[in-house]
C-alpha cells in the first residue's frame, strides 16, 4: 500500500505537465497541392483518359470571333494509333478569370488509323475568352 502511494505521489506531479486533449490547432486551413492535376486551367487541349496519352494529340487549334462576339474554336485531332478510335470531345468556354460560361455536350468522334480530323465548337455566349477542349474514350 505504501509502495502504491509512493508511486502515485511521484507520478502525479509529472502527469500534470503532459498535454491533454487541448490543442492550439484550430481555424481555417490552406489547401495543399493546388497545382497538381491542374492542367485544364492552363492548356487548351487536355486528355481525360490516361490510355489516350500515346494515341491522340492535337496538331493545331484555331480561334475565330464571330461578329456577334461568340467564340469559335477548331482543333485538328490526330490519331497516332494503328487502329480506329472512338472518342468523345467537348469544349468548356471560360471568361477571362477562368470561370465556365458555356460548355458543349460530349460528342462521339471516330478517328481513323493515323488520321487527322477537325472538330469545331462554338460558344453560345459572347462572354467566352478562353477555352479547354477535352477528349475522353467513348464508353
Amino acid at each position: 500500500m505504501k509502495r502504491t502511494l509512493l508511486v502515485l505521489g511521484v507520478l502525479a506531479p509529472g502527469l500534470a505537465f503532459l498535454p491533454g486533449c487541448a490543442t492550439n490547432d484550430h481555424g481555417a486551413y490552406m489547401p495543399v497541392n493546388t497545382t497538381v492535376n491542374n492542367v485544364e486551367n492552363q492548356a487548351g487541349f487536355v486528355l481525360l483518359d490516361n490510355a489516350l496519352q500515346n494515341a491522340v494529340t492535337c496538331t493545331g487549334i484555331q480561334e475565330t470571333r464571330f461578329p456577334d462576339g461568340r467564340l469559335q474554336v477548331e482543333a485538328n485531332v490526330r490519331n497516332r494509333a494503328n487502329r480506329r478510335l472512338q472518342v468523345q470531345l467537348n469544349c468548356v468556354f471560360k471568361d477571362a478569370q477562368g470561370f465556365t460560361v458555356d460548355e458543349t455536350p460530349f460528342h462521339n468522334f471516330f478517328l481513323d488509323e493515323n488520321a487527322t480530323q477537325g472538330a469545331r465548337f462554338v460558344s453560345a455566349t459572347d462572354k467566352a475568352i478562353r477555352y479547354t477542349i477535352r477528349i475522353r474514350e467513348a464508353r
